[in-house]
């Protein structure tokens, strides 16, 4: 009779490539501008985009006062 025999069941090293990093760390930059800037990063001059961050948690129902 012969042997069974499992196939290699090694795990498969995933590659991910470095414009994905880039990609990952602008869109968390883009989020945290939305979600949490109030003004430290944003500073004179700026207030403009400011207030359409403000408006933009409001709409996104993001808890900011």
């Amino acid at each position: 009779m012969a042997a069974i025999t499992r196939p290699d069941t090694s795990p498969v090293p995933i590659q991910v490539p470095a414009l994905a990093w880039v990609a990952a760390a602008i869109g968390m930059f883009a989020v945290y501008l939305v979600v949490q800037e109030n003004g430290l990063l944003l500073t004179e001059g700026w207030e403009t985009l400011h207030e359409l961050f403000h408006d933009g948690r409001h709409a996104l129902g993001v808890p900011c006062h």
